[in-house]
């Protein structure tokens, strides 16, 4: 099937038409990202930040970058001009080197918190312990430069559906005892960013406001 069909059948299988799709076109070359962005999508996802400084460079302006990999404290600077959305913030290293860069490039820039919910050694995150330390913590109040705007979670590779369930309302039981809590000013939980190709329905069920769909949306990574 092509990018088209795809998408088309993609939309009409969400349980919740206002959940924001996130392409992830990591691995694919800028024309299937120009495809995509032809037939109205404007959110991208990518995981490397040299594959996404290169797409970002030649592609529109008007595109909202979505940085959903395991981001190293060395490589914010890149990314900062221009980033969206950064999904995966799991340390408050990270988070004040987010801010740092953003200062520098006279911005806000929007994060998510990423929390452990997986059985997976592979899978990173704070837990619901370190995630209470770090809202709660002195440094993050000073941090006017970026804006914890939810939480982003990545449930088991596993068939069992009731695994991946559970885990999804995990994290939405974390993000609504998070925001009936009083936050910090640099707080304004509003998305749960969860569910990918293979799960993003069960996740849309569960209270899902973003999904990250590649394969479904682009077919099988290409390597180079």
């Amino acid at each position: 099937m092509s990018i088209k069909e795809n998408l088309l059948s993609l939309k009409n299988t969400f349980v919740n038409p206002h959940c924001l799709l996130v392409a992830v076109s990591k691995t694919h070359p800028v024309d299937a990202i120009r495809v995509a962005y032809d037939l109205g999508v404007r959110d991208f996802g990518e995981n490397k930040v040299q594959e996404l400084e290169e797409k970002q460079a030649v592609l529109p302006k008007d595109i909202r970058w979505h940085f959903i990999g395991h981001l190293q404290s060395n490589k914010v600077k890149y990314i900062a001009p221009f980033i969206y959305l950064i999904h995966g913030v799991d340390s408050l290293k990270l988070l004040t080197e987010i801010n740092k860069q953003a200062e520098k490039a006279d911005r806000v820039i929007h994060c998510l918190l990423q929390v452990y919910i997986a059985k997976e050694d592979s899978k990173f995150g704070l837990d619901e312990n370190e995630l209470e330390q770090l809202v709660q913590s002195e440094e993050i109040k000073s941090l006017s430069n970026v804006k914890i705007i939810g939480l982003m979670g990545m449930a088991t590779f596993t068939d069992k559906e009731d695994v991946i369930r559970q885990e999804f309302r995990f994290l939405k039981s974390i993000f609504d005892k998070l925001k009936s809590k009083e936050l910090p000013s640099n707080f304004d939980l509003k998305e749960i960013s969860m569910g990918m190709s293979g799960d993003y329905i069960i996740a849309q069920e569960e209270g899902s406001t973003m999904v990250r769909i590649g394969t479904a949306i682009f077919g099988e990574r290409e390597y180079k």
